[in-house]
C-alpha cells in the first residue's frame, strides 16, 4: 500500500526523529525510578499467589511491608530473599502471609555475599515466573499452527462485558461461533483506580467484568475450547492499563491471553493517574508484553471523545509516534503494535467520509507492518439504531478500504444499552456483509493525486511534525500538563498513585527487567 498518499519520505522520516527526541526523556525517567505496581509484579513472578480474609492480595501485603520496613527505592526482590534465608521460610506466599502478621522484618543486607546470594534467589524465583510466560508464548504458536488463524483480515474484534464471568464464557463462544477473531473482556468500570488485582473469578462487576487471573484462566479456556470447534485460534484481550498495569501483564503473561490495551497516557489523560507513575509502569509492562509475545492495543481512540476528530486529528497521529517509540523501546516488534485509531468524525460534517479515509490511509501508510486497531462510532451514535447501523457499515467500509489489521465490531445500541446477543448478531452481520462484498477494495482505492484525501493527509502529517516540534521544546510531560492531548490536563506532580513512585538506589535490583533486557 505504500505511496497512495504520496507522503514526503523526509517528512515521516522526521516526524519518528521527533517522537525519539519527545520520548527519550520520558523512557530515561522510567529507567529511574520505580513503583509499588513494578515491584509487585515482580513478587508474582516470584510465586506470590493469593488474598487475605478482606481479599487485599498478598502480593500487596508483602510489597508493603517491604516499604514500610526500607522503603522502595532497593526494590523488593533483595529485602524479601534476604529475609527467606534469614527465617528459612521457603514459600513467598508463606512468607508474605507472616510478613502481614507482623512476624518478618525486612532490611537491605550490609554484606555483598548476602546481597550476592538474596539476588541468586530472586532470580531462581523470577526466572520460573518468566519461564512459565515462555511456555504459554510456545503454547500460543502450538495452537495458531494445529487450529490456524483466521482466512481474512482485518481480525474482527468484538467486546463482551457483563459484569459476570460465568455469563461473559458462553456470550463470548457465541461471538466467536458468529465470526468474532478477537474477544474483548472489557474490564469493570473503576478497575483501573484500584491499586490491587481482585482475587479470584468474579460475578459482579459494573458495566464490565474484573480482571483477576482466575477470570483470565476461565475465558481463556472457554476460548481454547470453541477455537478447537471452530479450527482457528480465538484470541483473548483484555486491559493492561491503570494503577496495576505491570501486574496484569504479568497474568496475562502466565495465563496466555494475546493482546492488552496498553497506551502510553490514556491512565494519564482519563482515569487522572500520576504520569510519572504510568510512564514507568507502561515500560515495564510493555517488556513483559514483548517477551509474552502479546500484541498491544493503544488508545488514541479516546482522544476523539473528548477533542474534535477533524481538529486533533494530528494529536493522534502524534500518540502514534510516541507509542510507537515507546513500543521499540521497551522490546515489542511491529507485528505486536495495535495502534489505535477511530471513526469518530461528526457524520453532518460535509466530505466526512472523505475525511475518514484520509485520516485512516494516513495511519495506515506510517505504520505499514503494524496491525493497527481501528475504532466504530460512539461519539456521535445518538440512539437512532437504523442510523447507528448505518454508519458502523460506513466505518466497516473504510476499514476495508484502507487496510486495517483489527477492526472492532460497532454497535448500533452504542448508546443506549449494553448490547444483547442479537444486537452483536446484526453487527457481525454488518461486518460480514462489508468484508465479504469489499474485503479486497484497498488493492483498488487509490485516492485521486493531489486530491481532497492526499491534501487532508498531507495537512495532519504537517500538523503533526509542529506539534512534535513544540513537545520536543516544552517536554512530553508539559504537553500533557497543557492538555495537548484529549484536552485533559495532567500536572506530572499530581494525579492518583504519585506516592507510589520511587527514584531507584544506586543498589536497586530488578531480577525481572534485568531478564528482560538481557541480550539475546
Amino acid at each position: 500500500m505504500a505511496g497512495k498518499l504520496g507522503l514526503d519520505p523526509r517528512v515521516v522520516r522526521k516526524a519518528r526523529r521527533l517522537a525519539e527526541r519527545a520520548g527519550r526523556p520520558v523512557v530515561d525517567l522510567a529507567r529511574s525510578h520505580t513503583t509499588v505496581s513494578v515491584e509487585r509484579a515482580v513478587l508474582r513472578l516470584a510465586g506470590v499467589r493469593g488474598a487475605d480474609a478482606d481479599g487485599i492480595p498478598w502480593v500487596n501485603r508483602l510489597a508493603d511491608a517491604v516499604v514500610a520496613d526500607v522503603g522502595l527505592g532497593h526494590g523488593v526482590a533483595v529485602p524479601v530473599f534476604h529475609a527467606m534465608r534469614e527465617t528459612g521460610v521457603d514459600d513467598v506466599t508463606v512468607l508474605a502471609q507472616k510478613a502481614a502478621a507482623g512476624a518478618v522484618r525486612f532490611g537491605v543486607p550490609g554484606k555483598q555475599a548476602d546481597v550476592t546470594a538474596a539476588r541468586r534467589l530472586a532470580k531462581r524465583a523470577t526466572g520460573a515466573g518468566l519461564k512459565l510466560v515462555d511456555r504459554r508464548r510456545a503454547e500460543r504458536e502450538r495452537l495458531i499452527k494445529r487450529w490456524g488463524d483466521p482466512p481474512q483480515r482485518p481480525w474482527i474484534y468484538l467486546i463482551v462485558a457483563t459484569g459476570d464471568i460465568y455469563e461473559d464464557i458462553p456470550q463470548a463462544q457465541a461471538a466467536a461461533r458468529a465470526g468474532a477473531d478477537v474477544i474483548a473482556v472489557i474490564r469493570s468500570t473503576g478497575q483501573s483506580l484500584l491499586d490491587y488485582v481482585p482475587e479470584g473469578a468474579t460475578r459482579e462487576g459494573f458495566a464490565g467484568t474484573y480482571a483477576t487471573q482466575e477470570n483470565f484462566r476461565l475465558m481463556r479456556a472457554a476460548l481454547d475450547e470453541t477455537s478447537k470447534e471452530l479450527g482457528r485460534y480465538v484470541r483473548l484481550t483484555n486491559y493492561a492499563s491503570g494503577l496495576c498495569m505491570p501486574e496484569i501483564a504479568a497474568l496475562a503473561g502466565m495465563e496466555r491471553l494475546d493482546m492488552m490495551l496498553n497506551d502510553s497516557m490514556y491512565g494519564i489523560l482519563f482515569r487522572d493517574i500520576n504520569p510519572i507513575r504510568t510512564f514507568v509502569d507502561q515500560r515495564f509492562s510493555r517488556q513483559v508484553h514483548a517477551r509474552a509475545g502479546i500484541i498491544i492495543n493503544t488508545g488514541e481512540d479516546n482522544y476523539l471523545t473528548t477533542a474534535d476528530a477533524v481538529d486533533a486529528a494530528h494529536t493522534v497521529t502524534v500518540s502514534q509516534l510516541l507509542n510507537e517509540y515507546f513500543a521499540y523501546e521497551a522490546g515489542l516488534a511491529d507485528w505486536q503494535l495495535g495502534l489505535g485509531h477511530a471513526f469518530e468524525i461528526n457524520p453532518d460534517l460535509p466530505e466526512s467520509f472523505r475525511l475518514e479515509l484520509a485520516h485512516a490511509l494516513l495511519a495506515r501508510e506510517l505504520f505499514p507492518t503494524a496491525p493497527l486497531k481501528w475504532m466504530p462510532p460512539t461519539k456521535h451514535m445518538t440512539g437512532d439504531v437504523f442510523r447507528g447501523n448505518l454508519l458502523d457499515g460506513f466505518f466497516n467500509l473504510a476499514g476495508a478500504m484502507t487496510g486495517q489489521g483489527i477492526l472492532l465490531v460497532g454497535m448500533m445500541t452504542e448508546a443506549v444499552v449494553t448490547p444483547w446477543l442479537s444486537d452483536r448478531d446484526v453487527a457481525l452481520q454488518n461486518v460480514r456483509y462489508v468484508l465479504n462484498g469489499a474485503g479486497g477494495l484497498h488493492e483498488d482505492f487509490v485516492p485521486a493525486a493531489g486530491g481532497f484525501i492526499q491534501q487532508r493527509a498531507h495537512q495532519v502529517l504537517g500538523e503533526a511534525v509542529d506539534l512534535l516540534e513544540k513537545i520536543v521544546d516544552d517536554t512530553l510531560l508539559n504537553a500533557i500538563a497543557d492538555g495537548t492531548f484529549g484536552i485533559m490536563k495532567r500536572p506530572a506532580d499530581r494525579g492518583k498513585g504519585l506516592d507510589g513512585v520511587a527514584k531507584i538506589d544506586d543498589n536497586y535490583f530488578n531480577p525481572v527487567t534485568e531478564a528482560l533486557e538481557a541480550p539475546k
